[in-house]
């Protein structure tokens, strides 16, 4: 008897012409849909991207591949999900099949921001204009990249019914003891990020900090190494470095040079005032340099000083110490002409009390034959 039951059923089911012109229409339109939905993004895609090769802008390209990197199992699923519609369905279905659509929407949602998070990133790696740590970069790809799969994940149980208030609770009592067990390694890792955003320096730059001094090599999750004047290698934490002030000498756009020089106290005061304009016009006849000012400072033992102030406008150290030679160099030959001498220390002693002792001179031949004075 069981036997013919189920026979019957199978013969029923087997010559039941609903549900097979159900099955025929569900297939024929999901692969219609399936096929209007691909040429439809294809053709969007091919659009955008004909426009964007006139106007070059980087969002619109990113666009473009986001388009062509949507899943054909999810467009095949979601054509499945269409067709469904025109057929009648048992209503124990409906919310199989509203189900159905919210995780082909969250999942494809997800797969088009990763696509763009990663396009995104990688376009910025290739900026010639803009030159970035990529390091830096890879641990904001990775971050947000995390973020959007843990929250679509949350978001599918959500829509299950599963209460994640105390998955969300444990995840961050999680975090908090993770966190504060690396904390030396998450404050470095946070540094390297805010050297990557704020840039206050970048690979190739020269800088100086306390007694240290190199170009960037290499900037990395935890440390930075820089090449010193030396030759080694200095190896330094980003949290520790972050701490110190920075000079950046690789962006100096020129150099304020600053710079004194004193004459004898026997110049008159006519050559004295000579000088502050000779000084200008030396200055003012070497390339790539701007004077500002020279001024006769001030009276000082045994000198009389001047100061003077002019920029370098290149960066260079090596330009910087030619351009300063030139200058002495010119400088004294000026001096020169004019009968003006550099002052030296001159100490003059006087006696005072009474007459000097008498002194008696005897001649001693040195080595090199000469005859000198000396007291006995």
């Amino acid at each position: 008897m069981e036997n013919w039951l189920s026979s019957h059923r199978f013969h029923a089911l087997f010559f039941n012409q609903e549900l097979w012109l159900n099955s025929a229409i569900v297939v024929v339109s999901t692969l219609v849909i399936y096929w209007v939905l691909r040429t439809l993004i294809r053709f969007i895609s091919n659009r955008i991207a004909l426009y964007s090769e006139h106007r070059h802008v980087r969002a619109i390209a990113i666009l473009v591949e986001i388009l062509r990197s949507t899943s054909q199992s999810l467009l095949l699923i979601f054509s499945l999900l269409i067709s469904l519609k025109f057929v009648d369905l048992p209503e124990s279905w409906s919310v199989t099949i509203a189900h159905g659509w919210f995780l082909a929407l969250i999942v494809q949602l997800a797969l088009w921001i990763d696509c763009g998070i990663r396009l995104w990133l990688k376009s910025l790696l290739r900026d010639p204009l803009h030159v970035r740590n990529p390091v830096t970069t890879v641990i904001l790809g990775i971050m947000l990249r995390v973020v959007v799969w843990i929250m679509m994940f949350l978001a599918i149980l959500s829509n299950m019914g599963i209460n994640i208030t105390a998955l969300v609770a444990s995840l961050g009592v999680g975090g908090i003891a993770i966190a504060l067990a690396i904390q030396t390694v998450l404050s470095d890792v946070f540094a390297s990020l805010a050297i990557g955003f704020d840039k206050p320096f970048e690979h190739g730059d020269f800088i100086v900090f306390g007694d240290i001094a190199g170009s960037i090599e290499h900037i990395g999750l935890k440390t930075t190494r820089l090449r010193s004047l030396s030759g080694e290698q200095i190896v330094c934490s980003n949290t520790i470095l972050l701490q110190q002030t920075i000079h950046n000498y690789k962006r100096m756009q020129q150099r304020r040079i600053v710079f004194k020089f004193g004459i004898s106290y026997a110049t008159p005061s006519e050559q004295v005032r000579e000088i502050s304009p000779l000084v200008k016009e030396i200055i003012q006849g070497v390339e790539t340099t701007r004077f500002d000012r020279a001024h006769f400072l001030a009276f000082e033992d045994s000198k009389l000083t001047f100061e003077v102030v002019y920029f370098v406008l290149d960066a260079d150290y090596n330009k910087y110490m030619d351009i300063q030679q030139e200058i002495n160099l010119q400088l004294m030959a000026a001096l020169e002409t004019r009968n003006i001498r550099f002052a030296f220390p001159i100490r003059q002693v006087e006696f005072s009390g009474g007459n000097l002792p008498p002194v008696d001179l005897v001649a001693v031949e040195s080595e090199d034959g000469e005859v000198r004075r000396m007291a006995r």
